[in-house]
This record gives structure tokens, sequence and C-alpha cells, in this order.
């Protein structure tokens, strides 16, 4: 689109290139619609440069300083571990370029099909976006697919003034070296995983979190093992009252009581914003559609559909607050896509079994829609506890609890909770046995070899099994399911 452009005509317009950008522009395009991708950047998917990818980078650092520091288990002695912090940030950075680099490959594709409009999009009419400084995009169909954005609780506000203090997932990966000390506020994934990882790698770090809760993880069972491990390695305090929060000489000083109920009053020259993500859909101008939030301020998105209301708009990835997973958000970018496409032939798409991994250590993994999906069933359960399994032992990484689900009078597994040694990995078969429908007596007849992390699965499944024939069914939660922005 050149300057003196005021208004191109499109089938199907996107807001947003990332991840599901790009799968709803590769989906609409197979179906014959004419599009456009509207986007200011930075390019190059959130995963790629400010999530998954860099995470994992500054995660090996991490496991790689853990591992020497423990190697005397096995007879082998190192005398000191040094950690270079501007080497090891280095590292993550010009690996994550290159990450970023094929995603703006990607970009550059699109940019010379002449279908990428550089700069911020808003309705401001049922089908018409203006962007800024380039005209005007009139469109038949919408996919909105434009993330999400890092959540400040209100207390910690104050700080988004200190850049030289307050750092979201979105800029600590641009630090040129580690902070003296790191306070870690919200324990989800993003702030477990790399809490933990500057913890690993010498920085002195506190973790505080709301409610209790650990990363994804909700049977009571598995949690309480979790706290348990992890608490015995990290500053960790699921629950904690706050006094106060402000600026100091050395960055941040907060007075809190921590989940041991001591009052504690400390300096940390950075704080790690890790408290959740909201949609960006508010920021849109949807009412120019006709479209609004209801009271709790969130949007009516179909599941099946990813349709928003009764609009010919379509909402996929982080910004529909349903699956924030980055193949959760391709597949999501395939069905809006096809449905904005194909729009009013809107189609029920087949979702894959729900599998969600934290990479901490040891890793946490949910299958299905694990213990918050039992309400629908009556659910038995069966588990393995790690700390006697053999080649976890023989590792020294024999630490956490798995439990299996499965469904009480048929047998058919529904899901799994996760905290173990090779969790990644475990969770992959049990959401490919879950997908398959596969019953418990099925998946004991599949073969497992020794010694190997899997024989955990296998212990777990014979107690499931002795469990559906003997046991009563565990009390399933009541989970309450909300969409939208």
């Amino acid at each position: 689109m050149t300057t003196n452009e005021q208004v191109r005509s499109v089938d199907v317009a996107i807001l947003g290139a990332g991840t599901a950008g790009l799968g709803a522009r590769r989906a609409a395009k197979a179906a014959g619609a004419s599009v456009v991708m509207i986007d200011p950047g930075p390019f190059g998917t959130t995963c790629a440069r400010v999530g998954c990818m860099p995470s994992k980078l500054l995660i090996a650092a991490a496991d790689a300083a853990h591992h020497a520091r423990h190697a005397r288990q096995f007879g082998v002695h190192t005398e000191s571990v040094r950690v270079d912090g501007k080497a090891a940030l280095a590292r993550v950075q010009k690996e994550r370029d290159r990450f970023v680099g094929f995603v703006l490959d990607l970009i550059d594709e699109v940019r010379q099909e002449n279908e990428l409009i550089e700069g911020r999009g808003k309705l401001v009419a049922p089908n018409r976006i203006a962007i800024e400084g380039k005209g005007e995009v009139e469109f038949h169909q919408l996919v909105v697919a434009t993330g999400s954005s890092p959540f400040v609780p209100p207390p910690f506000r104050p700080l988004l003034s200190a850049a030289d203090v307050l750092l979201t997932n979105e800029d600590v990966f641009e630090l040129e070296d580690l902070p003296e000390s790191l306070l870690v506020v919200g324990l989800g994934v993003i702030g477990l995983e790399l809490g933990q990882a500057f913890h690993r790698l010498g920085v002195r770090t506190a973790l505080l979190g709301v409610g209790g809760a650990v990363g994804p993880i909700r049977d009571p069972d598995v949690k309480a093992e979790a706290l348990r491990v992890l608490g015995a390695e990290l500053d960790l305090h699921p629950q904690y009252e706050l006094k106060s929060v402000e600026r100091s000489a050395k960055g941040v000083r907060i007075r809190f009581v921590d989940s041991r109920g001591e009052e504690r009053d400390e300096e940390f020259s950075r704080v790690l914003m890790a408290a959740g993500r909201r949609s960006n859909l508010h920021q849109l101008g949807l009412e120019h559609a006709g479209v609004r939030a209801d009271d709790a301020g969130r949007f009516l998105i179909d599941p099946d559909t990813l349709q928003l209301g009764s609009a010919p708009i379509f909402v996929a990835g982080d910004v529909n607050g349903l699956h924030p997973l980055l193949h959760e958000a391709s597949d999501d970018g395939r069905i809006a896509g096809a449905n904005a496409a194909r729009f009013p032939d809107v189609r029920a798409a087949r979702r894959r079994t729900p599998l969600a991994i934290a990479f901490t250590d040891p890793q946490i993994a949910i299958v299905g829609s694990g213990y918050d999906g039992l309400s629908a069933c009556e659910a038995m359960a069966g588990e393995v506890d790690f700390g006697d399994q053999g080649r976890a032992r023989v590792h020294g990484i024999n630490a956490g609890k798995v439990r299996l689900y499965a469904e009480r009078h048929r047998g058919t597994l529904v899901g799994a909770e996760l905290f173990g040694p090779r969790a990644e990995h475990l969770a992959h078969l049990l959401a490919w046995a879950v997908q398959a429908q596969l019953t418990v007596d099925d998946a004991l007849a599949m073969p497992f070899y020794h010694p190997v992390v899997e024989e955990g699965v296998r212990t777990a499944l014979r107690d499931l099994n002795a469990n559906l024939r003997h046991g009563a069914p565990i009390k399933c939660p009541v989970s309450e399911v909300g969409v939208g922005g």
C-alpha cells in the first residue's frame, strides 16, 4: 500500500502478524480470499522474540550451572562454578535473534506480496479499519490476532515509570548482564520458569504468588509435591500479604508477609512482573462493529468457531484468552482464517487434546483438561511418586508426582497432571493416548522398555487400573469456564 492510497479493499483483513495471524493468512488464501495483514511491529512472533524460545535459552544456561554444581553426587567434582552473566545473556540474544530471523523471512514474503501494512489499525466503521498514517482498509471479514500484554497489578503500577527496575517477559531478555537481585511477582509459567532460571544463575531471587497457585497445577496432591520440591530450592511464596512497595536507591523496597507468616523488609535491584497477561481486544474499536463486552469485560467468543458474537469477526491466538500457547495459536489462526474466508459458512473445528508444559525443574505438564476438567465425569485417579523411580534415581532427578485420570465406567483415559522428570516427553505420550481414546487396559498393553522414565507412567496406569476395579472415585472439582477478553 503506497502513501497516496486512501482505501484498500480485501475479503479478509487480519489484525496482527504473529503466529495466529500468519496461520490465518495461509488458511484464508488457501480458501481463495484476498487478504491484508496489519501490524505495527516489532515482528517475529511472541514465542520466538519474547516467549518460549528465549526463555528456554535462559533455562538451558541455568540448567548447565545447576548440573555442574550438583555433579558431586556422581563422584564428579567441580571445584567452583562461575557464571558469566554477560556471556550467558549474549548467547540467549544471539540464538533468539536467529529464531526471530526465520519469522522475519516469512514477513518479508508477505511484504513482497503487498499483503502487509505496517501500522496500528483500529476499527472506525463496521467494515473499515484506519491505520495510522497509512489510509484505510475496507474488508468483508476480519481476523483479530493482536495478542496480549503483560498485566501489572495496581500496587506495582507506580513502577511502570521505572524502566531501570520493572521488567516483563517483553524486555527481560534484553538485559546485558544478570541483575544482583530479582523479585518475581507471579507464579504462573513465566514466573516459575524465569524465577528458577535466574536463581540457578546465581541471582538472589524471591518469588511471590497469589492464592496458593503453582503454575497450571490444580490437583491438590500434585501441587503439594511441587510446593515441597520447589520450596526446598527457591525462596517461594505462593501466598503473601503485601504491606508496601516503593522505589529505593538499590531498585525497589518491598515489605510483605511471606507464606510462613514472617514479615520481611527487603530491597531488590529488579522486579520481574509475571502476574499474567491481558487480551488486547479492548483497544481495537470493536464497538464500531456493533460488538461490546459484557458487564464483566468479556467478549462472547465461540470456542469452536472463534467467531465473535454474530459478527463477521474471528478472534485467534492469545487475544481470545482461550488457548494461550503457540501450537494452539497456530490452530486458532487456521480455524479463524478458514471461517473468515468462507463466511457465513462457519464451521466448528475439531481441536487437539489440550497439552500445556512448564519447563521448570522438575517439569510441569497438564494433559487434557487436567484436574479442573473432571467436573463433567465420575473420574478415577492413579499415580506414581518419582522419588523412588528407577531411571530417575540413576540420574539423580528422582522427585515429583504424576496423576492420571480415567472415566470410571469405561476406563477411558481423560487427562493427567504431571510434576516430574522429563514430563515434556511423558505428557506427549499421554496426550496421544487421550486423543486416541485409549482405555487404561489399552495403554498398559503398549510396550515399555527398561530402564526408562516412561516406566513411571506404567506404574501410574497400574495404580489407576487397580482403583478402577476396587477404589473410590476422586472428588471432582467444580470449575467455571469463561471465554474472551
